[in-house]
């Protein structure tokens, strides 16, 4: 079977204010608790673009101040296992626990600081319900462009004309 994979953009590429204002970055001092150095390490949040996809997923680009590069890919989703396995068509358990994560993002390059950044993820923004409601709110944001964009695209069916009998 031949996966497509689903493709994801930055919420900062459609938001560029509201990404700037509201975009987590955890300043790490202390490196002794989550066992990354200390920096800055931004969440960039991506979601995906594909028309009609009610995934209800993120995908977190973790950025370091120290190289501003890509640290870790962590994909999330918040919803019940119950909507994963619909939203699927899957019940394999492995599938709907990867969809749920948090987990790094098996498809994407991760640096050796990648499982620690994944703790610092679920130490503490995952504990943090505004910040989960806000990433939830930039979802629906993000969603309402592409799927209103998608609708723009499409022509609207007018109607068939009914054959004439010969």
């Amino acid at each position: 079977m031949v996966r497509k994979e689903m493709p994801y953009s930055l919420f900062h590429s459609r938001f560029p204010e509201v990404a700037e204002r509201e975009t987590r970055t955890i300043t790490v001092i202390d490196p002794s608790h989550f066992n990354v150095p200390p920096a800055h390490y931004s969440f960039l949040e991506m979601f995906c673009d594909e028309p009609g996809c009610d995934c209800r997923r993120v995908f977190f680009s973790v950025v370091s101040s120290l190289q501003n590069d890509i640290k870790a890919v962590i994909a999330w989703g918040w919803e019940e296992q119950g909507f994963y396995v619909k939203w699927m068509g899957d019940n394999d358990p492995h599938v709907i626990k990867d969809l749920m994560g948090p987990v790094l993002n098996l498809a994407s390059p991760q640096s050796n600081l990648a499982p620690a950044l994944l703790k610092l993820f679920q130490g503490v923004l995952l504990k943090d319900n505004a910040y989960i409601e806000r990433v939830k709110r930039h979802y629906v944001m993000f969603r309402e462009t592409v799927d209103n964009k998608s609708k723009k695209k499409v022509p609207r069916k007018m109607g068939r004309k009914k054959k004439k009998k010969a």
